[in-house]
C-alpha cells in the first residue's frame, strides 16, 4: 500500500481571523492506492495558529507521498528528523505531524478491519467516565462566559442535571467586572494575573469555585482550569486558598515552559497538579516526569505528535504513577482519536467532554456523533478511529491537495 495524495482542509466554522472562541479546525485526509483513506486533525482549532498549521501539513505531506502508511513509526521519524524543524519544533510542527499520524492509524485500522485500540494492545475498558469541560463558557443552550458566583452555581447544576458528576471550570478567565464586553474577554485571552493576586481578585476566584462546590455537593469532582493565566506565585496562592474545596486537580496553573515553576507551586499548595496541552513529545514531558510534580498529564493527540507519540507518553507516565486525561478541544476527529487511546491505556483518569463538542458545526461534520450517556462514553468499535467527515461537509471546506 502506498500514499498517493493528502487532502488538507480548513473547516469553515466561524471567523478564523479572530481570537479564542472562533473555531477553525484543520483536517487532513491521507489517501492510498488501495482506496483506503484516513482522517486526522491539526490541534490548532482555537487561538492563533491555524493558518500556520494549514501550511505545515502541506509541507509535511510532500515528504510522505509514495510511503507505506502502515509504517507509521518510519513516517513519524522521517518527518521528525528529515525536515530540519521537526527536531526541536513546537506547536505548529507537532500539530502537523499529529494530523498525519492520526490519519495513518486510521488507515491501518481500516485496512485490518479493527478499531485502533486493538492495535495498541486491546481494550482496557468499554466505558469511560467523562467531565463537562469549560463551564465558564457555558453548557448546551446556556451561553457564557460567566463571571458571577451565582452563574457558576447555576451552570454547575446544569451540567449535573445533564448526567455528569465531574466538571471543569476556570475561575480566572472571566474578569471581575461583569460589564466587560465579550469581545474584549476573547481578545485578551482571559484575565492574566502577573506577580501577585489582589485580594479582591483572589476572593472572587475562590467564590466562583465555592459556588460550584455548593451546587454539586461533596460527591461532585471539580477540576480547576487556569489556562496558564497566572504566574507561579499567584497560582500557588490560589491553590492554597482552594484546598478546603477538595479539588480533583489544578490544571495549567502556570505556563509549562519552565517545569521548575510547578515544583514551586507544589511546595506551596497541596493540590494535585496537571498540565500537558502545550507540551510536545516525550521530550517535552520528560522534566515533569522526573520532577514528579504532576498527578495527571494531559497530552493533546492533535499537537503532541499523534497517536504514535501520545501512546509512548502515556506509557512513560505509568512508570511514574501518573494518570492520563487526553486534552480534547477540537472537532469530531480529535474526539474519536482520543477515545481510542483512552480505551487502551491502563492509567486513564477521565475523558474531557469539551463544550466545543456540543457545537452544531461539529455535530453535523462527522458521520457519527459520539457523546456521553449519564457522564460515560461507550468506546466506538468501528474500524480505525471510528470517525470520518461527511462528504457534504467536506464539500464546504477550503482544500489543498498534495500529490495525486
Amino acid at each position: 500500500m502506498k500514499i498517493v495524495s493528502v487532502d488538507v482542509m480548513q473547516v469553515p466554522s466561524g471567523n478564523a481571523g479572530s481570537s479564542r472562541g472562533a473555531w477553525s479546525p484543520v483536517v487532513v485526509r491521507v489517501n492510498t492506492d488501495e482506496g483506503i483513506s484516513g482522517f486526522g486533525e491539526v490541534g490548532l482549532a482555537y487561538g492563533k495558529g491555524w493558518r500556520a498549521g494549514f501550511g505545515m501539513v502541506q509541507d509535511f505531506a510532500e515528504q510522505i507521498i509514495g510511503m507505506d502508511p502502515m509504517n507509521n513509526e518510519q513516517i513519524w521519524e522521517t518527518i521528525f528528523r528529515k525536515t530540519f524543524w521537526g527536531m526541536g519544533g513546537g506547536a505548529i510542527v507537532f500539530a502537523g505531524i499529529s494530523a498525519i499520524d492520526i490519519a495513518l492509524w486510521d488507515i491501518k485500522g481500516k485496512a485490518l478491519n479493527v478499531p485502533c485500540y486493538q492495535l495498541m494492545g486491546g481494550k482496557f475498558r468499554s466505558q469511560m467516565r467523562s467531565y463537562a469541560s469549560q463551564l465558564q463558557f457555558g453548557w448546551c443552550d446556556k451561553i457564557g462566559p460567566y463571571g458571577k458566583p451565582e452563574e457558576y452555581r447555576m451552570i454547575a447544576k446544569y451540567a449535573l442535571d445533564d448526567g455528569y458528576d465531574a466538571i471543569k471550570v476556570d475561575p480566572v478567565f472571566a474578569p471581575t467586572d461583569p460589564d466587560t464586553p465579550l469581545e474584549k474577554i476573547w481578545g485578551s485571552q482571559g484575565t492574566q494575573i502577573r506577580g501577585c493576586y489582589r485580594q479582591h481578585d483572589l476572593q472572587r476566584s475562590v467564590e466562583r469555585i465555592a459556588a460550584c462546590r455548593e451546587a454539586g455537593g461533596p460527591d461532585m469532582d471539580i477540576i480547576v482550569e487556569i489556562h496558564s493565566l497566572l504566574d507561579a506565585n499567584p497560582a500557588a496562592e490560589l491553590g492554597k486558598a482552594l484546598e478546603p474545596l477538595h479539588i480533583m486537580y489544578f490544571e495549567e496553573p502556570t505556563s509549562p515552559e519552565n517545569p521548575s515553576n510547578f515544583r514551586h507551586i507544589k511546595q506551596k499548595c497541596d493540590l494535585p497538579l496537571a498540565t500537558g496541552e502545550r507540551s510536545y513529545t516525550r521530550w517535552g514531558f520528560r522534566q515533569f516526569f522526573e520532577d514528579r510534580t504532576l498527578s495527571v498529564i494531559q497530552p493533546d493527540l492533535c499537537n503532541t505528535g499523534g497517536i504514535t507519540e501520545t501512546k509512548k507518553i502515556c506509557d512513560m507516565a505509568q512508570v511514574y504513577d501518573m494518570g492520563v486525561q487526553i486534552h480534547v478541544c477540537g472537532g469530531p476527529i480529535a474526539t474519536a482519536a482520543a477515545l481510542q487511546v483512552e480505551a487502551a491505556i491502563p492509567n486513564f483518569t477521565i475523558h474531557e467532554e469539551h463544550n466545543a463538542n456540543l457545537k452544531n458545526i461539529f455535530i453535523q461534520a462527522g458521520k457519527y456523533y459520539y457523546k456521553p450517556e449519564n457522564g460515560y462514553y461507550t468506546v466506538p468499535d468501528l474500524p480505525g478511529i471510528g470517525q470520518e467527515m461527511t462528504d457534504e461537509f467536506l464539500a464546504t471546506c477550503r482544500k489543498v491537495v498534495i500529490g495525486g
